[in-house]
């Protein structure tokens, strides 16, 4: 856990009771990105990804004056090229009336913490290309985005048909 000077700001891990507190998140992060509409997180289903048998991702929560503002949650992957883990940071959010106290930046520099601290080669997440004030905020803090690179995603019917091996044969 760790506190700032001033004892306003704490971050601790996420614990199976926090999970509805981190479903709201998630949901504040959708309306904000403007993708409310593809947001289908369950309390159920965070309780398995997070908490059950094999977690497949971690968070960190914010707290400002004891009431959680914000979070962290992320996973390894692994660079081939480095050959050691790395950190993605799947979403990072900041309830917007908590904004202006250095939490997200506080996230980040625990995050890059954790990633030193486990042997990480690197720290990286996608941003929307629309959210200049998130961008400008990540260059600030050294972060350079990967522009030679294009993320491709397979979700949906067109997962079930790759994985059916039904793709391809329209």
């Amino acid at each position: 856990m760790a506190t700032d000077p001033s004892a306003r700001l704490r971050l601790r891990p996420a614990t199976p009771a926090d999970v509805p507190v981190i479903r709201g998140l998630i949901e504040g992060l959708a309306e904000y990105e403007k993708l409310r509409h593809e947001c289908h997180a369950t309390d159920a289903l965070l309780h398995d990804a997070l908490f059950g048998p094999r977690p497949h991702a971690e968070v960190v929560l914010a707290e400002w004056d004891g009431q959680v503002a914000g979070f962290a949650l992320f996973f390894h992957n692994f660079s081939t090229f480095l050959a050691r883990p790395g950190i993605y940071l799947e979403d990072l959010f900041v309830r917007p009336e908590q904004r202006g106290h250095g939490i997200g930046k506080a996230l980040l520099m625990h995050l890059a913490h954790v990633a030193v601290q486990r042997g990480c080669g690197r720290l990286e997440w996608s941003v929307l290309d629309w959210n200049v004030d998130a961008i400008g905020f990540y260059e600030k803090l050294g972060a350079r985005a990967q522009d030679e690179w294009t993320v491709y995603r397979v979700t949906g019917d067109a997962l079930t048909h790759l994985a059916s091996g039904q793709a391809g044969h329209e």
